[in-house]
Parts: structure tokens; sequence; C-alpha cells
């Protein structure tokens, strides 16, 4: 019974969270009140203030579990054997982010969260996190591409993380707002930039 009685409870944390994902997407997080979630989750005020005390603990519940999932398929593609080209690496993270980030997508909410952690200590402790776990499986791809020959012997791997990193924000964005960025012109777009050779000589 006690299992049972876990897995219930679970339940409807869960049905908090997408309830108040469904709110956020919609309204935003400023605009999202604990009524509006009250209202979507079909539960009492009681029920949600016993697993979360305010709309701040919803928020950093929700960062969590958005990035949590995307950072560990990244793990899987970068581990993948044989090891897939940066090309490859951004298709097929950016699909990810494509399947994730529909209408009432999860994904669709870490700009705002990047927006509060601006002004908020407390949300930029698990949007910090994200993205430096993010980063340091970035730094893990360069060296495992420098071992492999793919890049100069002494590149330096820190760097190359911390420019590459700043392809998936910026596909996000174009993805959500402009709605003409897609997996596949982002990988070429990879492509392209890693065969430029600059003229020598006059």
């Amino acid at each position: 019974m006690p299992r049972v009685s876990e897995e219930h409870l679970e339940r409807r944390r869960q049905q908090i969270l997408e309830a108040a994902q469904r709110c956020f997407t919609r309204k935003g997080f400023h605009e999202t009140s604990m009524q509006d979630v009250f209202a979507e989750s079909g539960l009492s005020a009681g029920a949600v203030y016993r697993y979360f005390p305010g709309k701040n603990d919803i928020i950093f519940a929700l960062i969590l579990e958005t990035m949590t999932p995307l950072r560990g398929r990244m793990a899987e593609i970068i581990r993948a054997d044989p090891a897939p080209t940066p090309a490859e690496v951004v298709r097929q993270i950016t699909a990810e982010v494509v399947k994730r980030g529909g209408p009432d997508g999860p994904l669709r909410l870490a700009p705002q969260a990047w927006a509060l952690a601006m002004v908020q200590p407390e949300a930029s402790i698990p949007v910090r996190r994200a993205i430096a776990g993010m980063r340091d499986l970035w730094r893990e791809y360069a060296v495992r591409i420098r071992d492999l020959g793919w890049i100069a012997p002494d590149a330096d791997v820190d760097a190359l993380a911390k420019a590459i990193i700043g392809v998936l924000p910026g596909f996000m964005l174009q993805h959500l707002l402009l709605e003409d960025a897609d997996p596949g012109t982002f990988a070429h777009g990879i492509e392209v930039l890693m065969s430029i050779r600059p003229p020598t000589g006059g």
C-alpha cells in the first residue's frame, strides 16, 4: 500500500506540473497566478500547496524537468558509437528541441526561465546548473573529437564548448519566434561554418 500511495502522490505532482506548464506556456510566468494553476489542474488550493508552497517552487521544478531529459538525450548523442560529426550532433539535438517545443511543449518555457534567472537569484540556481551541465557535455564531446584527431591536438576544448553551446539557445529562439529554423538547416550551417578556410597570402 505505501508504494501505491507514493505512485498516487507522484501522479498528483505531475498533474500539477503539467497544468502549470500549460498555464505558463499560454500566459507566461508573471501573468499566471496560483488560482490559474488550481483551475487548470482541477485541484484545490490545499492539494496544490501540499506539493508546492508557491509559484516559484513550481517554476523551479519545471525548469529541472524541462532541461534534465534534454541533457540526457544529448549525453546519448555525443557518446554514440561511432562518434557523430558536429553537424549530426546539432541535427539530433535540435530535432529533440522541435519535438519538445510544440504549442504546449516544455521547452517553450526555457526562454522565460532564462529571463527569470536574470532577476531572481533562486531561479538562477537551477538554470545555471542546467546550462553548466549542457556545457560540460559539449566539452566532453570536444575532448572526444580531439582525441579522434578531428580537431587539432592542442585545440582549446573549453573555448569550443563555450562557443558551441550558444547554438542551442539560438536555435530555440529562432524556432519559437521566427518559426523558420529547422534541424537540417542548422546542421548544414555547422558544416558550412566548419568548412571555412581563410585565404592565405596577399
